[in-house]
């Protein structure tokens, strides 16, 4: 079996990946509020990710001299990649003012503006009997994304507890439009108006879904439960159409970082919703 072969032949690759993944896996579930029990004053999921997280940071020290070029520049990698992990904010290591999240909410609005336009001028490049399955699909884009933006901004002049409650509806709104929009791609037979209709709507989805995560990080339990009841189409329903190369390209320029850190953002984020029901 290869792969038990190449965790043998690549010990110290295979036990960095089992490491990232305990993390990645710990903070999932410490924003969620489970904690398998207590350890100490803090808890179990609290302790494994803290364990995982030091010894990421012994694996990530710099790579002896060797005169194997091959070998050097995959522990160099392997390095990098411990850093990436050490260096990303974890949940249960304290989170972000609500002043500061309203403000990357903000941030995001320019580039949902851009993805929004890009939808409406799409309809002209679909062959005429798919643009008015993909124009009644997306009709909603424009003013949902003029009502999130529009609260957004408030809430970061004024972020108070009802305007809290007006964001989160909006966000809500605008993702579960997105979802079935994404949804509706499945009824374009053609090849290449699906295509264009997926990279349109993929543009939107992966900023709406920043902001959802973003929404759901300054909402109490009981309302990111609302929210999440109200999201009848679950990101786990249109993951086949979600384009992962291009949200990750997304966030790395919104953010200015590697691709390779966005990408570990965005299965976080995607986790962390799944795991909060959306």
């Amino acid at each position: 079996m290869n792969f038990i072969s190449n965790i043998w032949k690549h010990p110290k690759t295979s036990v960095t990946g089992l490491l990232i993944a305990v993390v990645t896996v710990g903070s999932a579930l410490s924003q969620q509020g489970i904690t398998l029990g207590a350890a100490g004053n803090g808890s179990v999921i609290t302790l494994a990710s803290g364990l995982a997280t030091a010894l990421l940071g012994l694996l990530a020290r710099d790579p002896a001299k060797s005169t194997n070029a091959s070998s050097t520049n995959s522990t160099a990698k392997l390095g990098v990649w411990a850093l990436v992990v050490l260096l990303l904010p974890l949940p249960f290591m304290g989170g972000c003012s609500a002043k500061t999240v309203a403000q990357e909410i903000v941030n995001w609005t320019p580039a949902l503006q851009s993805a929004v336009a890009t939808v409406d001028s799409t309809a002209a490049l679909l062959a005429p009997a798919d643009a008015p399955i993909f124009a009644a699909a997306t009709a909603g884009f424009d003013a949902a994304s003029n009502i999130l933006v529009a609260e957004a901004r408030a809430y970061l002049a004024n972020p108070t507890a009802s305007l809290l409650a007006q964001l989160q509806t909006a966000v809500v709104i605008f993702e579960q439009q997105v979802n079935a929009s994404l949804l509706s791609a499945a009824r374009i037979v053609n090849p290449d108006s699906q295509q264009h209709v997926l990279n349109a709507i993929n543009g939107v989805a992966t900023i709406v879904v920043a902001i959802l995560a973003l929404v759901s990080s300054i909402s109490t339990k009981a309302a990111a439960g609302r929210m999440a009841a109200q999201s009848a189409i679950k990101l786990a329903a249109v993951r086949l159409w979600l384009n992962d190369n291009d949200a990750a390209a997304t966030v790395a320029s919104h953010y200015d970082e590697p691709v390779e850190w966005a990408r570990v953002q965005i299965v976080r984020t995607e986790a962390g919703l799944a795991e909060a029901g959306f």
